[in-house]
């Protein structure tokens, strides 16, 4: 697994950050990397994605245990423990899933509009627009600069800054020996990720009781619930960002700093505390 790291060496990680599907580490580079200054952050490629170069089976797949597994098996490499795990969309519910499934492995959650649908969803068709769409997706382009060209200002760029648009495109493309510059992440990959929602992001919701900050897009959010179902909930909190859409990462880079920087000093403070949770 490829990943970037921020921050100083000499101290402990602070974060561990997963990114959406179809994206990868290095599009969230200047939301980030102002953390640096102070705290320590690991931003990691999943499966499919960047310069990460595990398996990309897609025939059977179901559901993100993998992803779930993948980040598990990363921090257990690095002897990583009781971390703040962040993600955006697709991470933030990889790194839900394993918070319930170890919880040792994490001190708090901060996810950003994570894909968490309502709990009567059924499978995803596999002819469904988010599918279909992926599929569709065109994989080559003469060249970076005419990707980043084709990209700004339209679809899921449209609210985008220019230089996180050039680090998503920078990372997100590899050359090819014919000049070309093609997908890292596969369009069957990132549509079999739009696909495979058989895992239980609300049973993991259930099972997690470190401090969960839950920030969702006030437009077209994937972070679908009955605020009842969650009452009672006294470690969660949820933020609706008015103005935002799934992209809030990219629009609010502010929002983000703020909470993770938070995030880690609740850490600190729990970890300082006579009876630590």
């Amino acid at each position: 697994m490829s990943y970037l790291e921020f921050g100083p060496q000499d101290r402990a990680v602070d974060v561990v950050f997963v990114h959406a599907n179809g994206f990868n580490a290095l599009t969230y580079r200047r939301i980030l990397g102002p953390l640096a200054k102070t705290h320590r952050l690991l931003a990691i490629d999943q499966r499919g994605h960047g310069a990460t170069s595990l398996d990309t089976t897609t025939d059977g797949r179901g559901d993100w245990l993998d992803l779930r597994d993948d980040l598990l098996a990363f921090l257990a490499v690095n002897g990583l423990e009781r971390v703040i795990l962040a993600g955006h969309s697709m991470g933030g519910t990889a790194c839900l899933l394993a918070a319930a499934s170890t919880p040792a492995c994490c001190r708090g959650l901060v996810l950003f509009d994570p894909v968490i649908l309502p709990r009567q969803h059924g499978p995803v068709p596999a002819n469904s627009p988010m599918v279909e769409g992926a599929r569709r997706r065109r994989a080559n382009f003469p060249s970076r600069a005419d990707a980043v060209a084709s990209y700004r200002g339209r679809g899921a760029f449209r609210t985008w800054p220019d230089e996180i648009l050039n680090d998503y495109v920078a990372a997100g493309f590899r050359a090819q020996d014919n000049g070309e510059v093609t997908l890292t992440c596969a369009p069957e990959w990132e549509a079999s990720g739009y696909g495979a929602h058989e895992h239980d992001p609300w049973a993991a919701l259930d099972d997690v009781h470190c401090p969960i900050d839950i920030f969702r897009a006030e437009t077209a959010s994937t972070f679908q619930y009955d605020g009842h179902s969650l009452a009672g909930r006294t470690n969660m909190n949820i933020e609706t960002v008015p103005g935002s859409t799934h992209f809030l990462p990219m629009e609010r880079p502010d929002l983000v700093q703020a909470a993770l920087s938070n995030a880690i000093t609740r850490r600190s403070a729990q970890a300082t505390s006579p009876n630590p949770a």
